[in-house]
């Protein structure tokens, strides 16, 4: 059986509503034309909070109207979540009806992706049950948010590398008041973006098994 192509698409710091555009157009194009490749975005935001479609504002410790933080409700599932620089984003466009029809089994295939990188640097990440994302020592270090429209999947996870955390100090992350957020450089100091970026590329493509194309 052939490799299904997607095409990997490095990007740099992008805006939320940049990024967002994209994505959608990307989603558009692919629900016109379902042939077309897949496509992995890796990217930074800026500083950033979004909330999933039911995501409740409790969840904010701010006035959105009062504070001058960008504050985007968006298609996604989860509550509230902050991106800033230092944070690895990956915006999975895939077409699911050429893997699995399962939203709980690409949670777990994207989970699972995470899981390997950190593998990668010694560092035993873990599932917490009845939750989505990524847990190092019960700390949280990646979460997950995705759309899927006809099976064409976007959004998708954020990795914390090297970020300035105190961002998550004005909301509830994902709603989960118990269990603190963490980064990767927390537990090994000299890690950047860039290298954990090629891990997640290579990672990816083992976990999906897709054959990744820079472009």
């Amino acid at each position: 059986m052939v490799q299904r192509r997607c095409l990997l698409d490095n990007q740099g710091l992008v805006p939320y509503t940049v990024a967002w555009e994209h994505q959608r157009s990307l989603v558009t194009q692919r629900l016109n034309d379902p042939s077309l490749d897949d496509i992995l975005l890796l990217l930074e935001h800026p500083p950033v909070y979004t909330l999933g479609q039911g995501a409740s504002l409790e969840f904010l410790k701010f006035d959105p109207s009062e504070v001058k933080s960008e504050v985007y409700r968006v298609e996604r599932g989860g509550e509230v979540t902050y991106h800033c620089p230092g944070q690895l984003v990956g915006y999975p466009i895939l077409n699911l009806r050429y893997y699995r029809q399962d939203l709980h089994w690409y949670l777990r295939q994207l989970e699972e992706v995470l899981i390997q990188v950190l593998g990668v640097y010694g560092l035993k990440g873990d599932r917490i049950a009845g939750m989505t994302g990524v847990w190092l020592e019960g700390r949280k270090v990646a979460a997950i948010g995705i759309k899927v429209k006809r099976w064409i999947a976007m959004h998708g996870f954020s990795l914390n590398v090297c970020p300035d955390l105190n961002g998550f100090e004005s909301i509830v992350p994902c709603g989960i008041s118990d269990k603190p957020v963490s980064s990767l450089a927390e537990f090994i100091p000299s890690l950047t973006v860039e290298q954990v970026r090629q891990s997640v590329a290579e990672k990816f493509a083992e976990v999906f098994d897709v054959q990744l194309i820079s472009c």
